[in-house]
């Protein structure tokens, strides 16, 4: 079969497009075959050997794609051939990939693959921010940063179905609009404004409840300057660099918490794992919930969709076709 490989740590330039083994089936596992692969800013972690999962070179990059599922091992019990499904779950760059039968989702009828491919790491990532390591209640005002992106559009409309009051922070002015289109009552532009500035202006020296930052270094400590009293902000990611080390005393004057975040941590914990699929499942069925595909590459192609991704212009998901 076709793939993506890479046998030496770096950035796009380490990724090729070559003929890969076909993978054996072993206990508790199901073959699929990929019909569409998202990208995420994890997988450029990942061949720089900078992310939570560690490569083996050669490896191949990836972590959640949809498609049918192709054969299963004996003692999968709950799944067939032919079934749509999408996933989460490393070594997705190529036409086939072997997972661990609990990391499969049953692809709804309503969702074609494409939708599919951009649901898992996205969606469950921003339901989890907002409603496991947050409890969101109606009311609370919430500033997502990256808002044009898989997880923050994901982010603003799920704080919105939840009640919330959303202020969407992007890198650019040809952003906001899109950002808005998905619901955000206020949409930021960081680069030109303070961000921190212009969320205590609109909540009139309050602060916000809850900020999901998946940027890191540059917005971590205005994060905390615009808090409200008993504020969280969530960190789910570092695209803008590691954050500086926090001093828990800055804390103490809010009460505020600082938690972090990443996907793989409810891999384990079915009853969380499944209340959350559910629930996105729910809002999609229900019109609250879409994520725009903001383009698409052949799967031959990965490292210029990395290259687009590390360029910043894109929005929504980017997804690899094999």
């Amino acid at each position: 079969m076709k793939g993506i490989q890479f046998d030496r740590i770096g950035g796009p330039e380490v990724m090729y497009y070559t003929d890969i083994p076909m993978p054996e089936l072993r206990p508790g596992t199901v073959r699929v075959r990929n019909h569409a692969i998202a990208v995420n800013f994890g997988d450029l972690f990942f061949t720089r050997n900078e992310y939570l999962v560690k490569p083996r070179l050669p490896d191949t990059p990836g972590m959640e794609a949809a498609g049918v599922i192709d054969a299963v091992a004996p003692d999968v019990t709950n799944l067939k051939p032919g079934t749509r499904v999408a996933y989460i779950g490393m070594g997705s760059y190529a036409e086939y990939t072997l997972i661990r039968a609990g990391r499969i989702m049953i692809l709804p009828d309503y969702l074609s693959f494409e939708e599919g491919a951009a649901f898992p790491i996205a969606v469950l990532t921003a339901w989890h921010t907002i409603h496991t390591c947050h409890h969101l209640t109606p009311g609370q005002t919430v500033i997502v940063h990256s808002a044009a992106g898989g997880v923050g559009i994901a982010a603003v409309q799920i704080a919105k179905a939840g009640g919330a009051r959303v202020f969407g922070t992007v890198s650019s002015d040809g952003k906001q609009q899109l950002v808005r289109d998905f619901g955000a009552d206020e949409v930021i532009n960081y680069e030109t404004q303070d961000f921190a500035e212009a969320a205590m202006r609109l909540t009139e020296g309050r602060g916000v409840d809850l900020i999901l930052d998946a940027v890191g270094k540059p917005t971590l400590e205005k994060g905390l300057a615009c808090l409200a009293p008993f504020g969280h902000l969530v960190l789910y990611g570092r695209a803008g660099g590691l954050p500086d080390r926090l001093d828990p005393m800055r804390l103490f004057s809010k009460s505020l918490k600082v938690s972090g975040f990443a996907v793989p941590m409810v891999y384990s914990m079915r009853e969380i794992h499944q209340r959350g699929v559910d629930d996105v499942f729910r809002l999609s069925r229900e019109g609250k919930l879409k994520i725009p595909i903001g383009r698409k590459f052949p799967l031959a192609e990965a490292a210029g969709a990395h290259r687009y991704m590390l360029s910043r212009q894109s929005t929504g998901k980017l997804l690899l076709m094999p």
